[in-house]
């Protein structure tokens, strides 16, 4: 069993597999997601497991250079874009429409549900490169 690190398997692969420049979305329980986009479903309850987890668990694991989140956060989710810019000090944070960020979703290697329940708590991950 593994020690330390991604535990979800689904995860775990996607992770592995992503490529400098790939995207993942992590998102709320409304986001609507593409077909023929992977979907890894988290979501228990309203609220279970939080984006702000779930965000947290997958930035440990994974090497990210910049995030994609909706201009929307900023007037309906002050809380959650205060956690994007604190948590990711070192990354570029591009703010697109709402729609604009769903249709982007079509290219993700994968879509992580969370159980959140906060109007735009969704966010597009892009993977950097770890040489080291």
């Amino acid at each position: 069993m593994k020690k330390q690190g991604m535990l979800n398997s689904h995860i775990a692969k996607v992770l592995a597999d992503l490529g400098h420049t790939d995207q993942i979305v992590v998102c709320d329980v409304g986001l609507p997601i593409p077909p023929g986009v992977e979907k890894i479903d988290l979501a228990l309850t309203y609220g279970t497991p939080s984006f702000m987890d779930v965000v947290e668990a997958i930035a440990d694991d994974m090497v990210v250079e910049k995030i994609i989140i909706a201009k929307e956060m900023k007037s309906e989710n002050r809380e959650t874009l205060q956690y994007i810019h604190e948590r990711f000090l070192d990354c570029e944070v591009e703010a697109w429409s709402h729609e604009q960020l769903k249709s982007l979703t079509q290219q993700a290697k994968a879509v992580i549900r969370t159980g959140e329940a906060k109007p735009y708590a969704n966010c597009i991950l892009q993977a950097g490169v770890h040489f080291g």
